[in-house]
């Protein structure tokens, strides 16, 4: 026989039996409270998990960019090498660019003025009604009894021949005192043992040139007037005399301007200084004066459009 005592602990032992239904009950609370939140989620633009979202995005966003900017260096290690051999490969293409347009700046001064002295030989074999022979100046020094002369890249097979005017697009520049087959020897006007015939200003008075033996920048010509009560002015020009047969010689020719004139009373003399129109020391492109028509082996300018002639060339 159990004793009253065991009766009742035995009672009281049965007690969680029943708790069952109670967890039920708790589940379907949490579970309509949960549809409660969702539906009302839904229904709003800020219901309360939207505003949990916006928490969570607070703290973790900062800890996403972060962490990107940690891992970038290290997967943009690929894309570094790569763009370094490309950056490269552009700087060595604008360097040579760079290097191709320095080199066009340095020459489009030379080639521009070449292209006006053509155009000046062409107005000037124009005017002569003559042909020139287009030439560059290729060496300096003496020849013969002379000081001032130099060295022209063309000869006897582009038509050039011994005594044969020379000039440039600002006016003369010399006589062709030797000639073989494709180079010449030129005495310049400034030689001290050159002489040419010259007619100043519009009153035609006319002298002699000599050269002082000087290439210079302001090396000037002495005139000896033929008469000399004919005084020139400065700023007078003076041009070409001619010689017979136009050898060596043409006549019209620019030479320069009277820059000084110098008279004695004593004994009544003139003394004038020309300053020559071509500056000998930077003679490039020059011509040589030939007739119409001359066999050249390369083309003769005959106009004043600059058009060459190589009707008479035989190469």
């Amino acid at each position: 026989m159990l004793s009253r005592v065991e009766r009742r602990e035995r009672r009281w032992s049965a007690g969680p039996a029943p708790a069952a239904p109670a967890s039920r009950s708790l589940l379907a609370a949490l579970l309509l409270a949960a549809a409660t939140v969702t539906t009302l989620d839904l229904s709003t633009d800020h219901g309360p998990v939207e505003a949990a979202r916006g928490v969570v995005a607070d703290v973790v966003g900062p800890l996403e960019s972060g962490t990107a900017a940690l891992v970038r260096p290290f997967t943009a290690i690929g894309d570094f090498f790569t763009s370094r051999s490309a950056l490269r490969a552009q700087v060595a293409e604008l360097q040579a660019e760079n290097d191709a347009l320095t080199d066009q700046l340095a020459t489009a001064d030379v080639d521009t003025r070449r292209l006006a002295t053509y155009d000046a030989l062409a107005a000037e074999a124009d005017d002569l009604d003559r042909a020139v022979v287009a030439a560059r100046v290729v060496g300096w020094g003496a020849a013969q009894t002379f000081t001032d002369t130099v060295t022209i890249d063309a000869g006897t097979e582009d038509g050039v021949s011994a005594d044969d005017t020379v000039i440039a697009g600002d006016g003369l520049v010399g006589r062709v005192l030797t000639a073989d087959s494709s180079t010449s020897t030129v005495v310049l006007i400034t030689d001290a043992d050159s002489t040419v015939g010259a007619r100043v200003g519009s009153s035609g008075t006319l002298g002699f040139l000599t050269g002082r033996g000087e290439v210079s920048d302001g090396a000037t010509l002495d005139l000896e007037l033929v008469d000399s009560t004919e005084v020139p002015d400065r700023g007078e020009t003076v041009l070409t005399w001619g010689s017979q047969d136009g050898a060596p010689y043409l006549s019209g020719i620019r030479i320069g301007r009277v820059t000084k004139v110098y008279s004695s009373l004593r004994d009544s003399s003139v003394r004038v200084e020309v300053e020559p129109s071509v500056d000998m020391t930077s003679l490039d492109v020059v011509g040589v004066i030939v007739p119409k028509g001359t066999d050249s082996a390369r083309g003769l300018i005959t106009g004043s459009s600059g058009s060459s002639d190589t009707s008479g060339s035989d190469g």
